[in-house]
């Protein structure tokens, strides 16, 4: 949901975008049909999928047989085991790859540090580190064109996300959030970012359109 509206948030720029995904190992494995669903709603320029197996790597119960906690009363304290080691430094140095390819300026990542799961690769530190990181280790950067890491999304509560996709016209039923989904594909309604979705939609008094449990 959070990509979507950062995807939206660039598309309202008047950007040309090139969206990208990651088949990581992940259990959620419906969220790649529903990135090809909003890069196409959107009008991405062109979506790509890259292989990564952090399985083999492990640590987390998003590639492994850990159970996914349910009903977590205080989301945010302390870092769950949905925790993918490194995951965002994964994606984004991929993700800096292809902009050096595209030759673009910015990179759009719809990470929050306010209402999220507790992951560290999620805070604005983070990604002021990884940008000046990003400035030194490209041919770009050296040549005097830097990348922008851009986190339009960063420091909104859930329920400003969602208003903020409402506003750019983000169709919420192509998007998927949970962790854990249930057979055959739907939302199990339970584990943190269904939590924190569904708190959301809620707080932005609009109506989620996935289909929960009971």
């Amino acid at each position: 949901m959070d990509s979507a509206v950062a995807l939206a948030c660039a598309r309202a720029e008047g950007l040309a975008c090139h969206a990208l995904s990651f088949d990581y190992g992940q259990r959620h494995r419906m969220e790649l049909e529903a990135a090809r669903r909003v890069a196409g709603a959107l009008g991405a320029a062109s979506h790509a999928t890259a292989q990564i197996d952090l399985r083999a790597i492990g640590g987390s119960a998003l590639t492994g047989e850990a159970e996914v906690p349910k009903d977590r009363g205080r989301i945010g304290e302390g870092i769950p085991v949905t925790y993918v080691p490194a995951r965002n430094t994964v994606f984004l140095s991929f993700a800096l790859a292809l902009a050096e390819v595209r030759g673009a300026e910015d990179i759009f990542i719809g990470v929050n540090a306010l209402d999220y799961s507790g992951y560290p690769d999620c805070r604005p530190e983070y990604i002021a580190a990884f940008e000046r990181m990003a400035r030194l280790a490209t041919k770009a950067g050296v040549e005097g064109r830097p990348l922008s890491i851009r986190t339009p999304l960063i420091a909104l509560p859930k329920a400003g996300i969602i208003r903020k996709g409402l506003e750019l016209g983000v169709d919420f039923g192509l998007t998927h959030s949970c962790y854990d989904p249930l057979a055959p594909g739907r939302p199990c309604g339970r584990c943190d970012a269904c939590l924190l979705r569904r708190r959301g939609f809620a707080e932005a008094g609009a109506k989620d359109p996935l289909p929960y449990p009971g």
